[in-house]
């Protein structure tokens, strides 16, 4: 086991899966902080919490509002696609990859995350966000097929 964790590729794996983690778990208070700052809230006690004191203003900021559904979509799509990733990334670092393979893997597909989230919350113009999204896909595939090529020789 200390062989893994001193093992540079396993570094690499760890450095990157943390870094899309934390991109990820940032985004659930990015959410929460849209919500307040647009009032657009799903539940009435939220309302009632933050300003909304009789029904009709309850009902005014209980609404959906798109610019939240955007970064809600956002999250759910580092979820799709950052979960994956990290179990993937974890069973290919253990195949022995080349360091400059694996690391070129998980730069790449850190950077596309990243770019993939900024191009969805600004917006940028299509096809930005899906080419992004494509490659990070592109990523995950690439190290799944030498894990199940390593496995099954295939």
């Amino acid at each position: 086991m200390s062989e893994l964790i001193d093992s540079e590729v396993f570094l690499g794996y760890s450095t990157y899966s943390t870094i899309v983690l934390l991109k990820m778990l940032l985004m659930g208070p990015l959410t929460g902080y849209i919500r307040v700052t647009r009032k657009a809230f799903i539940s009435a006690e939220d309302a009632t919490a933050h300003g909304a004191k009789d029904e009709e203003t309850i009902k005014k900021y209980m609404r959906t509002d798109s610019y939240v559904e955007r970064v809600r979509r956002c999250h759910q799509n580092d979820l799709e696609n950052i979960v994956p990733f990290v179990g993937i990334g974890l069973l290919y670092a253990l195949t022995g990859p080349d360091l400059s393979t694996a690391l070129l893997h998980f730069r790449i597909f850190a950077g596309s995350r990243i770019f993939h989230s900024i191009a969805y919350l600004l917006p940028l113009p299509q096809p930005s966000r899906g080419l992004s999204w494509l490659v990070g896909l592109g990523v995950t595939f690439s190290m799944a097929y030498r894990v199940l090529k390593t496995g099954m020789h295939l």
